[in-house]
């Protein structure tokens, strides 16, 4: 009998693809509970919070389950207080806290944490697995088939506080990816994300579709899992560590966009997949060359069963 299951995560859609990835790939339906950090307490830190539970409130009000995955440095208060009440924990990404604190917790390499119940995978946890490509493949086809080939897929992030990804870099963007149009005659299916900003997705928009590129409008479906399957090459930004890590579980070969700013822990993944040849840099032109997906989601998902004797 599966386990009841809870997800914890604040409202970031990254979080919580990192948590449901794992979840899935260890057979799991976990319930998704949203963490919002009550006024009045969100000048301090929850891992100086009284009673953090009680902070929460009726997202992690008991009846607890058996599990909880928690993603993220908000997650991972909630996740250590419900371990007291006997809740088995496992926390996706680092705590920021003591790793005993949790029965199993999962992380990047580039997080440099080691321990006894510590799993440590090459690329964020997510949900591309080859039967949701195969699905998304067959669903997204016919709607994609009229772009030109090669096809290269573009997804597209925000700033963060570590990149920035504004106006200026929206349409520098676009002219990279008109050029390699024009040049390398590829077509382009591009999707923004919840953090593009507006002024980025119409400098991307007035570059790519008068060249008989597809914008997503942000209406209707997301074409984004249906793009990483159809996809001869993908160009992604370099401000998400969960947008690249979905990209390189694919086949395709993937050029990573460079954006002003930095961060030791992204630039330390980045570095990784580079080295390692799974990625290249973007300089405005397509390139294709022999490579396979990097995905440990699946084994991670497993020995989470396996550590947590749910058989």
């Amino acid at each position: 009998m599966t386990p009841a299951s809870w997800l914890l995560a604040e409202d970031y859609a990254g979080l919580r693809a990192q948590g449901l990835g794992l979840a899935e790939a260890a057979g799991l339906a976990p319930e998704p509970r949203t963490l919002i950090r009550p006024p009045g307490w969100r000048w301090l830190s929850p891992r100086l919070w009284p009673d953090p539970l009680a902070r929460f409130g009726a997202a992690v009000a008991a009846p607890w389950p058996e599990v909880a995955i928690g993603c993220g440095g908000t997650a991972a208060v909630a996740l250590a207080a419900l371990g007291g009440h006997g809740v088995r924990s496992v926390q996706v990404q680092h705590p920021r806290m003591d790793p005993r604190r949790f029965d199993l917790v999962v992380v990047n390499t580039h997080d440099r944490l080691s321990g006894p119940n510590v799993i440590v995978v090459r690329t964020a946890l997510h949900r591309v697995t080859p039967a949701r490509l195969a699905a998304a493949a067959a669903e997204w086809r016919e709607r994609l088939d009229g772009l030109p080939r090669p096809l290269v897929a573009v997804l597209v992030g925000g700033s963060n506080g570590r990149f920035r990804l504004g106006a200026a870099e929206g349409m520098a963007l676009g002219a990279a990816l008109a050029g390699m149009m024009e040049v390398d005659r590829v077509g382009v299916a591009l999707t923004p994300s919840r953090r593009t900003a507006p002024e980025v997705t119409a400098a991307l928009r007035a570059a790519v579709e008068p060249r008989g590129g597809f914008v997503w409008d942000e209406r209707g479906e997301n074409p984004y899992f249906g793009m990483l399957a159809l996809a001869d090459a993908i160009v992604v930004t370099e401000d998400s560590v969960s947008m690249i890590s979905e990209a390189v579980a694919t086949a395709a070969p993937v050029l990573v966009a460079e954006l002003p700013g930095g961060s030791r822990r992204i630039g330390a993944f980045s570095a990784g997949l580079l080295a390692s040849g799974r990625v290249r840099r973007f300089a405005g032109r397509l390139e294709v060359w022999p490579v396979g997906p990097v995905d440990d989601t699946a084994a991670a998902g497993a020995e989470l069963r396996r550590r947590l004797g749910l058989g």
